[in-house]
């Protein structure tokens, strides 16, 4: 009895655990195991992490759906267009459909080419299974442009040739 007298003392805050949102990070890839989360990278930033067990759910209900495919990609923060081939012009081959993938800039950054992988993969996982698909990134990109003059003597040469 003494031996056991202090489990009860210890606190398990089940509510926090099993919350995305409040769960503590080193326990972000358990609670992604507890919910069947298909894949899970390391590399990812907070943020990806906690938007993939939270639409974990959702992404499972509709698994083989363009639905899934949409929770699938939100995930990581892009837009997609999805055109699938009966709605093409004229129609495609049966049973495939194009993903446009818009990916914005993450920390002032282009996505890394880790990061594109980690959605095709999840549009691979979340698809119909018999479907298949083409891949196209578009790319969000926010520059500063400055106009510089410059002045260059232009020098011409005619050259001929003799036979």
């Amino acid at each position: 009895e003494q031996a056991t007298a202090r489990i009860g003392a210890v606190p398990v805050p089940l509510r926090s655990l099993w919350n995305p949102d409040t769960c503590p990070v080193d326990l972000l890839p358990w609670l992604a195991w507890a919910l069947s989360v298909d894949s899970w990278s390391p590399d990812w930033s907070e943020a990806i992490k906690r938007n993939r067990i939270r639409a974990a759910i959702a992404i499972q209900r509709k698994k083989g759906t363009i639905g899934s495919i949409r929770t699938a990609v939100s995930v990581f923060g892009g837009a997609v267009s999805i055109t699938e081939w009966w709605q093409k012009t004229p129609r495609g081959t049966p049973h495939t459909f194009e993903v446009t993938l818009q990916l914005g800039q993450q920390d002032g950054a282009p996505a890394p080419a880790g990061l594109i992988d980690d959605v095709i993969a999840e549009i691979r996982r979340a698809k119909p299974v018999r479907s298949h698909f083409e891949f196209v990134l578009g790319v969000d990109v926010s520059v500063r442009e400055g106009v510089i003059g410059v002045s260059r003597p232009a020098v011409y040469t005619r050259l001929s040739a003799t036979a």
